[in-house]
């Protein structure tokens, strides 16, 4: 059952029942909508009565009644809510873009808060007073901008100084609930966009404040001729396409250890960046309450950014196993987005594509020839020398030293005896 007949059954029992919201939105700019919002004056018993299988209103429709919320207490959830007619309800709404009806049974849209003018100005406003709108849930400051920069819109002069002045509010809004927008503004469009706003606007010094720090540090022209920092990632940002979260927040922040790196010897320099970047970079992410392993992957593409610069040189397994990284094609679209954003030279990547085309699996990650067993049968005690063994054998078994069972044996000997056990 689609939108249009839950719209149907509605209207034929005697309710008023419109499609509301980001649809309405969608339809009108010729989009295909993801989800649909239906409106309704029926409470929820008479929605269950028509419609008694849960399946029914499934994960792409929701149902609700028109409502008009009342005070706000904590700046996030309404005190309760009172139900009112369509045009009350569309005023309790945050952006006059998301406030439009509309009835797909006679195609009739209703506007009682200016969307449709809005949607022909390209423009992002609120509903009312935006200071009104922002108190009442100041995530919206967030949302604001998403919408500003996923259509490359402006926001709305009295919306856009709203933001500026309530800004440091947000920061009575859950980690959780920042972190969702802030995915969504580097994943949706206009990342760079959105990203500049959030500074600008004060937002990102409250919940973001090692990504503001980049603004305005310089870096050696010789190798970045684009810019400072921020300058950098944002012309990154703008080079993504299609990533996954934490490819975009690897982006954001792969060069966040800079600022408190930053030194002029002969030429700008950040001795050590990479890893001060990947422990600031576990610590925002923690503090947005990013999963685990969302974490560990994000501060490994901090971490292992500058890697590349010394792919050419490698040894071999040291090629092989930076080639076998966890997720290792968002390591490789970081670096050509990197180089595209400032040298240019994309050297580094071609060569490592071009091992991943040429190397078989089994080369780059072959099946080891003896394991902690064998090593116990050789009679030694485990400890801390049986990685540094193995690591050995592996190397040997990678760059093509040792190729059989027997050799290993061999080779893990000799490292034993180097190591006086």
């Amino acid at each position: 059952m689609g939108a249009l007949e839950i719209v149907r059954r509605l209207q034929a029992r005697g309710f008023r029942a419109l499609w509301a919201g980001g649809c309405v939105r969608d339809m009108l700019m010729g989009q295909v909508p993801r989800d649909y919002d239906i409106a309704t004056n029926a409470d929820l018993q008479q929605v269950i009565g028509i419609f008694p299988h849960a399946q029914v209103v499934g994960a792409h429709y929701e149902v609700a009644r028109f409502r008009r919320d009342l005070k706000y207490s904590d700046g996030r959830h309404p005190d309760g809510v009172v139900f009112v007619d369509e045009e009350e309800d569309a005023r309790r709404r945050d952006f006059t873009i998301n406030g439009m009806f509309y009835d797909p049974v006679v195609d009739v849209v209703l506007d009682y808060v200016g969307g449709q003018a809005d949607l022909k100005k390209k423009a992002i406003r609120t509903i009312g007073d935006p200071h009104a709108r922002f108190r009442e849930d100041r995530l919206r400051m967030l949302r604001a901008i998403r919408f500003a920069c996923r259509y490359h819109w402006p926001l709305e002069e009295k919306t856009r100084e709203a933001i500026g002045e309530l800004s440091a509010s947000i920061v009575f809004i859950s980690h959780e609930r920042i972190r969702d927008e802030v995915v969504k503004i580097l994943t949706e469009g206009g990342a760079p966009l959105g990203v500049r706003w959030l500074i600008d606007l004060g937002l990102m010094a409250v919940f973001m404040p090692e990504v503001v720090a980049m603004d305005g540090v310089p870096q050696p022209p010789q190798f970045h001729p684009e810019g400072d920092v921020l300058t950098h990632t944002l012309i990154m940002l703008g080079l993504m396409q299609n990533p996954s979260v934490e490819l975009a927040m690897g982006i954001l922040l792969h060069d966040v250890g800079k600022p408190p790196t930053y030194e002029v010897r002969d030429r700008i320099r950040f001795h050590n960046h990479t890893k001060v970047g990947r422990e600031m970079a576990e610590e925002i992410c923690r503090r947005l309450r990013f999963s685990s392993e969302q974490i560990k992957h994000i501060a490994a593409l901090v971490a292992d950014h500058h890697k590349f610069m010394h792919v050419q040189e490698m040894r071999s397994s040291t090629l092989k196993r930076f080639l076998r990284t966890d997720r290792f094609e968002d390591h490789l679209e970081l670096h050509r987005i990197d180089c595209l954003s400032s040298h240019g030279a994309l050297d580094n990547y071609a060569f490592c594509k071009a091992a991943l085309e040429n190397l078989e699996p089994e080369q780059i990650r072959p099946v080891p020839l003896i394991n902690g067993r064998d090593l116990i049968a050789m009679g030694q005690k485990p400890g801390p020398a049986f990685k540094k063994v193995l690591r050995a054998v592996e190397d040997a078994q990678l760059e093509g030293r040792v190729t059989r069972r027997d050799e290993a044996l061999r080779l893990a000997t000799q490292v034993f005896e180097s190591l006086g056990l």
